[in-house]
């Protein structure tokens, strides 16, 4: 006869269980869905939060799968994993999940998080490398692609089945950058919110890399190359190319790959392994082949007011209206040449500041949860700005340079603040009956 289960047993038992659990669903998880234990989840549970997402995946793994036995296959991902894991935990991250060679991780604290993530998996592959080569296997590469912004997070399935995980458009373009590191042979892009996002993005090793059309967005995204991670001797090669460099990409972008490629072939004479360059050359020699045609300038298109950025608050859209019309005329002044901006300026810097004042009264009379999130994208605006301003003003710049500089600092940054966190905050103030 079984002797009963004692009070201190039961609670032990209890006890391994949560643990064996929390290997499936993360207890920070838990934590940020306010729930104290597994048993507490339900089905449909969920937050809203600004989050740094992270996607790893390992480089031509179906063809490196296909040439060993499944049984090894399956150690080796283990393996791999299983380095990667600590790695993402000291950043204070979370793995959502394992998607087959990949990871995907979350997290909730700053953006430098997600990034020294990335630097330090990277790192850790170069030591996992070495062992690999130690044992008389190939070395493996993996893309990383980092995002910031809100999602939902939370329970999904069905009662008897459930998983958590993340939903949002943030998820979706984080997972799109991992797949364009493919496209340029670098393992690390990162997004402009997530660069943006930093608590100090000058202690990184990071350059523009492509502006690119994501599906469902009608802006294009920015991507940024972060290359901490590189060889002594390749980093200090990007790091002395990277004004030419981002000057070429400029100039590429407005339609004139024919001074994109003088540059381009500045910076491969002085740093002969960077493929992002190699990848722009080709494209400024396909463009300008008799039947290529060149990235069209649509700049004064792209800032024009257009019906799909109404967040339908008046007095919120009148001043977008407002500032990107404005943000028009410097483009347009810049373009051609002019340089007697300063009146232009002064007015821009009014605009943005009336319109700040006028959304921060609103989300503090509402008491709106993501104000001072809201708020710090203010202040990453102003910055830009600020940057902008002074470029504009050393009249040392190349007016197409500056074209460009002006799309990527103010327009890309407005019309995507527009497009997520207005929008966000025009959906709620609308909820609570502000017209």
């Amino acid at each position: 006869m079984n002797e009963p289960e004692t009070p201190t047993q039961a609670a032990t038992e209890l006890t391994d269980t949560e643990i064996a659990y929390g290997r499936f669903v993360p207890r920070q998880f838990l934590q940020l869905l306010g729930r104290p234990s597994i048993v507490d989840v339900k089905l449909g549970d969920n937050v809203e939060q600004e989050m740094t997402l992270l996607f790893s995946d390992i480089r031509d793994f179906t063809a490196l799968s296909e040439s060993i036995l499944p049984a090894e296959n399956f150690r080796f991902i283990n393996s791999y994993l299983s380095t990667m894991e600590p790695v993402v935990a000291r950043n204070n991250g979370i793995i959502d999940k394992y998607i087959g060679d990949g990871i995907m991780a979350l997290f909730a604290g700053p953006a430098d998080d997600g990034v020294r993530a990335g630097i330090d998996m990277l790192r850790q592959l170069t030591l996992y490398n070495q062992g690999r080569a130690r044992a008389g296997y190939t070395q493996i590469r993996i893309g990383i692609g980092v995002n910031t912004g809100l999602v939902m997070m939370g329970t999904v399935g069905g009662h008897n089945r459930m998983d958590s995980t993340v939903i949002g458009d943030a998820v979706n373009l984080a997972s799109r950058l991992e797949g364009l590191t493919k496209s340029y042979s670098t393992p690390l892009v990162i997004s402009a919110h997530t660069l943006h996002a930093l608590e100090a993005p000058d202690i990184y090793c990071i350059r523009f890399l492509d502006r690119v059309q994501i599906k469902g967005r009608y802006q294009a995204q920015s991507v940024y190359e972060v290359f901490d991670a590189d060889s002594d001797q390749t980093r200090e090669d990007k790091q002395r190319t990277r004004h030419d460099f981002e000057r070429a990409l400029a100039y590429y972008h407005v339609g004139r790959s024919d001074l994109a490629q003088p540059l381009l072939q500045k910076c491969l004479s002085q740093s002969p392994g960077d493929t992002a360059v190699k990848v722009y050359l080709e494209r400024c020699a396909e463009a300008q082949a008799p039947a290529g045609r060149e990235p069209a300038n649509r700049i004064d298109e792209q800032i024009a007011w257009r019906s799909e950025f109404s967040v339908g608050i008046a007095d919120i859209d009148a001043q977008h209206r407002e500032l990107l019309t404005t943000i028009a005329q410097l483009a347009k002044q810049v373009s051609s040449g002019g340089r007697q901006v300063g009146p232009l300026l002064a007015h821009i810097a009014g605009c943005v500041e009336r319109h700040f004042d006028a959304e921060q009264e609103q989300m503090l009379r509402h008491a709106y949860t993501f104000t001072r999130g809201h708020e710090a994208q203010h202040d990453t605006f102003r910055r830009l700005f600020a940057e902008m301003r002074r470029e504009i003003e050393a009249t040392a710049e190349d007016p197409l340079y500056l074209l460009f500089r002006i799309q990527l600092l103010l327009v890309d940054w407005k019309i995507n603040h527009i497009a997520k966190s207005d929008t966000h905050l025009g959906n709620f103030l609308l909820r609570v009956g502000v017209r």
